[in-house]
């Protein structure tokens, strides 16, 4: 999403607060090229989103443990929309519940995007079903198991800059569409 950002003219940044440091590693592929990726501890986060904005940063993407955890309550309280990714399995889906309570408590604008949703048969309906079953929004937008996002990342680009014109770019730009809007319904925000 920070690379479609960069790609509609604006200017992105990832905070990867991930101990894993997937967004960092990436970023290390792309041999400094935007957009801008920093390995964050939770206690520094508002610290490190003010120093994106005074470098004009105009969309700050937070990368967090795939879990609830203190990073994720920072980031849901700094976030003006959270994306829980989910596959479409039962593991997954009793995993985020977590997650959605984490984003409850911080009183952020959450909703599950399903990921890795195979490219046949209704786990995607069957999931998404559940996730409105437990009160929980549903993005419209489903990303799809992708070989396109696994080649991508180990050459550090992006779907979109690996395969501009396949199936996994076109999800990836259908969703930063729709979270664009989401982040602008009743007018500006930061």
């Amino acid at each position: 999403m920070a690379v479609a950002h960069q790609q509609e003219g604006g200017r992105a940044a990832i905070a990867d607060l991930d101990p894993q440091g997937s967004a960092v590693a990436w970023h290390h592929f792309r041999d400094g090229e935007p957009p801008l990726v920093a390995a964050v501890h939770p206690p520094r986060l508002g610290r490190s989103l003010q120093t994106f904005r005074s470098r004009d940063v105009s969309l700050a993407l937070i990368d967090t443990a795939p879990h609830a955890s203190a990073g994720a309550l920072a980031a849901c309280r700094l976030a003006d929309l959270v994306l829980v990714p989910c596959r479409p399995s039962t593991p997954d889906l009793a995993a985020i519940g977590a997650s959605l309570e984490v984003a409850a408590l911080a009183r952020a604008d959450a909703a599950v995007v399903l990921n890795a949703v195979p490219p046949r048969g209704s786990l995607a309906v069957e999931a998404a079903d559940a996730i409105t079953g437990i009160g929980a929004r549903v993005v419209p937008v489903t990303l799809g198991a992708r070989i396109a996002h696994v080649h991508a990342f180990t050459l550090g680009r992006s779907a979109q800059e690996y395969a501009p014109h396949g199936k996994a770019a076109a999800e990836v730009q259908t969703l930063y569409r729709w979270a664009f809007t989401q982040l602008h319904k009743g007018g500006e925000r930061e």
